[in-house]
């Protein structure tokens, strides 16, 4: 709820006293809008008696059964559309008036310079009024006064006439940006998509110099909100999507808000691109860990990092590290695990969030690993006492939201780490949800336990079933190298069973370029 808005009771309040005399849906609209200080965006979700989680739910609903494609919403999006800090695209606009049934003028996206006026009934309560009267103080039939003219809202502001007098501060990079978009382009569109020392070099300067453009930023409301949209559909997709085409694709949207980012911005704005950059960034980190690339991944989480704390909101920073910290627990460090979770949770602050819970949840692991038991059960305990005072966050998967499903993720990896695998249930194989690896490396921590307790053939059946299991384009480093561990870990008068050989030959055909980087 905004500074100066009622509260959702006094919106309540008018839908009954609306439902009894039989306005109709806009009427209620203008009466919120007018009494709560709310957008009239806002008062049409209000008037509904959605929450924003709803409205979404509602417009991917409506979407999906007109064909009109995925729509590009969040509830971050939302409150900022219905708050005025940021304005949808015009597809987007269009959606939400085929929602809530209304034109851009009464959705308060557009202005009215119509001269005629409107005959129908209205209904405006100024905001001066306070709240409504209730229902059966207003004599029968009445229906609060409106004012003699119905809210306009302001034009819309255009870019300043002065930007286009600037010189193009991105010209001396544009033919470099448009070779490198090339490549990639190719790459992609390519048949056989491979890793090579040329991609993985672009990659690399395109993270420098994004570094360096941070340092130095003229950008339109439209194209911010393009962004923030891109941005929560590629959080959308990465669950599901393979990292080397997705890392690619990562590149080319970085290339683009480079540009953005080409000039120093007013504050607002550049919060904004720092965000994005920052999702990005963590992204193409994530997928670099992934492919096993780890000094490429550990600068690229570094360049979030920097663009996290230029930003200075502590939650986002929180995330950074907790997202980090998974970086060395699969590569071989799990103190520095430890210590980046706990970094992160101490950012993070004691307000139930994301990065607290995976802050949590990745020590309880980390900790499990190590043997340090009590003082993983404490962090796990911790972690779900967090993730239960969260907000429930719908069906829609995003990477880096701490959803249901990634703490039971957490949950089960750490209770295998305990030795209370027969707590774990068999779910993950025969509902993985769009988490094409996750079972995977559930699998891997059961054979590696297995292993430590003697039960070498079982525990190497079971990794390669593992294996097997992923998708050629997801058998990636960040599942090799735990099979190669278990193996390694094999003592060498067993090492000629069947199954340990089998297993031993399956790895050594498995995609070596893959594993690129070593800590």
């Amino acid at each position: 709820m905004a500074r100066g808005e009622h509260s959702p009771a006094c919106a309540r309040r008018w839908r009954e006293q609306a439902e009894q005399r039989q306005w109709t849906m806009w009427q209620t609209v203008q009466a919120i809008h007018g009494c709560c200080g709310v957008s009239l965006l806002k008062a049409h979700r209000l008037g509904r008696g959605w929450s924003a989680r709803q409205a979404i739910q509602e417009l991917e609903d409506l979407c999906a059964r007109q064909g009109l494609g995925e729509p590009r919403a969040s509830i971050d999006l939302i409150n900022a559309w219905e708050n005025n800090r940021a304005r949808p695209r015009p597809q987007t606009i269009d959606q939400l008036a085929r929602l809530y049934r209304a034109n851009a003028v009464r959705l308060g996206l557009a202005g009215d310079y119509c001269e005629d006026g409107d005959d129908g009934k209205v209904v405006v309560v100024p905001a001066a009024q306070g709240f409504p009267a209730p229902a059966g103080m207003l004599p029968e039939g009445a229906i609060p006064e409106p004012p003699a003219t119905v809210y306009t809202p302001p034009p819309l502001r255009r870019p300043q006439q002065a930007y286009a007098l600037m010189p193009d501060p991105t010209a001396v990079v544009l033919d470099d940006d448009t070779e490198r978009r090339a490549l990639f382009h190719a790459a992609l569109m390519g048949n056989g998509m491979s890793m090579s020392g040329r991609m993985m070099a672009e990659v690399e300067r395109t993270r420098q110099d994004l570094d360096r453009t941070l340092a130095a930023s003229t950008v339109t409301e439209d194209q911010l909100d393009r962004l923030d949209e891109q941005v929560v559909h590629y959080r959308r997709q990465y669950i599901s999507s393979a990292p080397l085409p997705m890392l690619y694709r990562l590149m080319l949207e970085i290339s683009e808000v480079r540009r953005l980012t080409a000039v120093r911005q007013p504050a607002a704005a550049q919060r904004r691109l720092l965000n994005a950059t920052t999702m990005l960034a963590l992204l193409s980190a994530d997928a670099l860990m992934k492919l096993g690339d780890t000094r490429q991944a550990a600068a690229w989480y570094g360049t979030a990092r920097t663009a996290s704390d230029d930003m200075g909101d502590v939650r986002l920073r929180a995330l950074v590290r907790a997202q980090q910290a998974m970086l060395p627990y699969y590569y071989g460090d799990l103190t520095e695990t430890v210590r980046l979770a706990r970094e992160a949770r101490m950012l993070a602050g004691t307000a139930p969030s994301s990065p607290a819970a995976l802050g949590a949840a990745a020590e309880a692991r980390a900790l499990a690993r190590m043997g340090e038991h009590k003082a993983a059960r404490i962090a796990l305990a911790e972690a779900e006492q967090i993730f239960s005072r969260m907000p429930r966050e719908g069906a829609d998967h995003l990477a880096f939201r701490f959803s249901e499903r990634r703490m039971r993720f957490y949950r089960t990896c750490t209770l295998i780490e305990l030795g209370e695998a027969d707590q774990v249930d068999d779910d993950w194989t025969s509902n993985p949800g769009p988490y094409t690896i996750d079972p995977a490396l559930i699998m891997l921590d059961q054979a590696t336990r297995l292993a430590r307790e003697g039960e070498i053939e079982e525990a190497c059946r079971l990794a390669e079933q593992a294996l097997l299991n992923v998708p050629p384009e997801h058998r990636t480093s960040i599942v090799v190298v735990r099979a190669r561990a278990l193996l390694a870990a094999v003592p060498p008068a067993r090492r000629r069973i069947p199954a340990v050989r089998h297993l031993d030959s399956m790895l050594s055909e498995a995609i070596p370029q893959l594993a690129l980087g070593r800590p």
